[in-house]
């Protein structure tokens, strides 16, 4: 019910509330996942949210989300390291322009540990059903241990899932692969058991290898693995563009390089200089600002689509002059862009090597020894590797039930998609974090986790400041959001015959921001509150009544600083007009 149903009621008895203006509720907030979504919450929340109980459940056994599932041969960034780390928290030491995974974790690690979250972190716990309970005006969970299996309740005010997309992996739908009786490993649930990954393959230089998938982890596999093993086949049923130096020409020569090299690791000089803040500053800046400068190249028909498109090709056909017979099996007719792009370090000189091979002939069954394909050949295989990616319908693998008991899973059946990212109508005090259309093809993904983040928790400031028992989106707000994406979308080059994970199955963009990264730091940074409807807490039937006694709590207590406002973080000093200014 919106808040303005309730001012109408007016009593004549009314009293004002017998409490400060700044004597706030107690909120509750729960936070699920401990990926980068959630540890950005989590400090946000902590920092910025006064008399807050927070709890961050993560159903992994470790903090870091994908990266920490994701353990498999090659895995890095595929955009620069320097625009893969928080605003508030530089890296200066990152290997390369691609950073491997095990340094991102280790850098996670660090962020967590600096700004002690743990404190508010459960690992191996994992939300099986959440359910809006109206009489109460709270969320109501359910949480599984998993080292235990005991279940056990709780409740938030404020339920913030940072779960994201890419979460659930999924095998491939091949008829037989059970019957494989080689090995046979998911790219998300890659066995480190003996220790990184280069030991768990070390006896693998005999063995015949198939990768299925020629998305970015399967690119980065086949690199990784090409020059270990006796022989390397990857299934693709698709093409793909490779940018192996998308965004990092301009970089290359800040740390002395050719625009055109090959080399994307930072050398011992190179992270010395990046000790230099002033010229680390400088090197983070044009980073962000090169990766920001390419975002027309996603426009249909742009300059910049077709020059992309003949610098990719020549870079391509230059790599594998070796076998030319291979340009046709992957260069695509679709547009740069289409399907996310991926630098690719290694993978085109990897394919032609002597020991590999590219097989675009789909696989129709997987036998005991190997690959039948769909014209009889069949490839002998040791090892399968399925890089096959995610489960990327929005489908949650638990309920989410909002008002009426309406599931969230059913509301997004036929496309999912949240107010700015971040809301959805019928689900009050829910916020999303990488929520549908939340990535961006350029640009830092982080940066805009970030502003949902700090969305999230202006919005909990509100509902504590001002007495509120629910903020909910309008579902016109919802429509209008819609409109504009439906809009936007068709000049670009997303609906090209692609296969990504950016659509559904009916082709409609879910995965990505309709604009450029900048647009939507831009768009978040400021709630638009009318677009949304408030229940008060108390049915006072005055706007007021969370102004209470006309009091601070310093002033009513008499404790504390009552002359904050003239603290440094509090003063916004006023630049000065140069003298030349009239």
């Amino acid at each position: 019910m919106s808040f303005f149903s309730w001012i109408g009621a007016s009593s004549k008895q009314y009293q004002a509330g017998d409490f400060s203006v700044d004597d706030y509720r107690r909120m509750k907030v729960v936070c699920i996942g401990a990926g980068y979504s959630g540890i950005i919450a989590g400090i946000r929340f902590s920092q910025k949210v006064p008399n807050l109980d927070l709890t961050i459940y993560e159903k992994a056994a470790g903090i870091g989300g994908t990266w920490w599932s994701n353990k498999y041969p090659g895995l890095s960034c595929d955009i620069p390291s320097h625009c893969y780390q928080l605003t508030f928290e530089e890296n200066t030491q990152w290997s390369g322009f691609y950073a491997p995974g095990h340094e991102i974790l280790a850098y996670l690690h660090r962020v967590v540990e600096k700004y002690k979250l743990m404190r508010f972190i459960r690992l191996s716990h994992e939300l099986t059903h959440a359910r809006w309970d109206e009489p109460s005006g709270q969320w109501h969970l359910r949480i599984r241990r998993g080292d235990t299996g005991e279940a056990f309740d709780d409740t938030a005010d404020v339920l913030y899932l940072g779960t994201g997309c890419l979460s659930r992996w999924r095998w491939p739908d091949i008829p037989g692969l059970g019957d494989f009786k080689g090995r046979v490993v998911h790219s998300a649930q890659w066995d480190v058991s003996e220790g990184r990954w280069e030991e768990g393959v070390q006896d693998w230089g005999d063995k015949r290898v198939g990768v299925v998938g020629n998305g970015s982890s399967g690119i980065q596999i086949v690199a990784a693995l090409q020059p270990k093993v006796r022989a390397i086949t990857n299934f693709v049923r698709g093409k793909t563009w490779i940018a192996a130096s998308f965004s990092v020409r301009r970089l290359l020569e800040l740390v002395g390089r050719t625009p055109e090299s090959t080399d994307f690791q930072f050398t011992e000089a190179d992270r010395e200089s990046f000790k230099d803040p002033a010229f680390y500053k400088e090197f983070r800046h044009a980073v962000e600002d090169d990766l920001n400068s390419v975002s027309q190249v996603t426009i249909r028909g742009s300059e910049m689509q077709k020059a992309a498109a003949a610098a990719f090709k020549e870079d391509m056909v230059k790599k594998l002059e070796n076998k030319p017979e291979l340009i046709e099996k992957i260069l695509p007719e679709w547009s740069v862009c289409c399907r996310r792009l991926t630098p690719g370090p290694g993978y085109l000189e990897a394919l032609c090597s002597d020991n590999a091979t590219l097989e675009t002939t789909p696989i129709s069954r997987i036998t005991a020894t190997g690959a039948t394909l769909s014209d009889g050949t069949h490839r002998a295989l040791d090892v399968l590797v399925c890089a096959t990616g995610f489960d990327t319908s929005y489908q949650l693998p638990f309920p989410v039930l909002g008002r009426d008991g309406r599931a969230l899973n059913d509301r997004w059946a036929a496309r999912a998609e949240a107010y700015l990212t971040l809301a959805v109508d019928g689900f009050p005090n829910l916020f999303l974090g990488a929520g549908p259309n939340s990535g961006v093809n350029s640009g830092s993904l982080l940066v805009v986790f970030e502003r949902q983040a700090l969305y999230a928790v202006r919005a909990t400031l509100k509902l504590q400041r001002e007495r509120l028992r629910t903020l909910e989106v309008k579902a016109h707000a919802v429509r209008d959001w819609r409109e504009y994406m439906d809009a936007f979308f068709p000049k670009m080059v997303y609906s090209d015959p692609c296969h990504s994970w950016y659509k559904n199955a009916e082709g409609k963009v879910v995965g990505l921001w309709p604009g450029t990264c900048l647009h939507a730091v831009r768009t978040l940074a400021e709630p638009r509150w009318e677009d949304f409807d408030y229940e008060p807490l108390e049915k006072t039937g005055n706007r007021f009544y969370w102004l209470g006694d006309g009091q601070t709590h310093n002033e009513r207590a008499m404790t504390g600083d009552r002359a904050w406002y003239l603290n440094d973080e509090e003063i916004d000093i006023p630049p000065v007009p140069a003298d030349d200014v009239v």
